[in-house]
């Protein structure tokens, strides 16, 4: 039997619609279902988030213990944002000792970032303090 012409090329268009859709499924199967590979330890939200509070508080005892550091930092909510990435550069290069004392309380936070290869979420992870 004979199928009118405009039925076959439906069906050959829908044949080689199916192919391509089911080749994509097929071909992307394999990648979706692979699990990604697993963190190393201690690398979950709650112990980065614990590195991060030994940071924070590491940073306010050095703020509570260093007026000129925190006033500073402090003075900084008042100032246009765009001026403030040149403000904490300028401070820095007059006062490399406070820069690197910065640098080291936030190293253990950096360390775990590093090493769990975490990402943060929100905000800038190269803001400092």
């Amino acid at each position: 039997m004979f199928l009118p012409i405009s039925i076959r090329r439906r069906l050959i268009v829908g044949a080689i619609g199916a192919g391509a859709v089911a080749g994509t499924l097929l071909a992307t199967a394999g990648t979706a279902a692979a699990d990604p590979p697993p963190r190393p330890a201690n690398c979950t939200a709650a112990d980065i988030a614990g590195v991060a509070a030994g940071v924070a508080a590491s940073l306010s005892t050095y703020l509570y213990t260093h007026p000129d550091v925190n006033g500073f930092y402090t003075g900084l909510q008042d100032q246009p944002k765009d001026q403030i990435r040149d403000n904490v550069q300028n401070y820095f290069n007059a006062n490399p000792q406070e820069q690197a004392d910065l640098e080291n309380i936030r190293q253990p936070l950096a360390d775990a970032r590093q090493r769990c290869q975490w990402t943060p979420l929100l905000g800038d992870s190269s803001a400092t303090p």
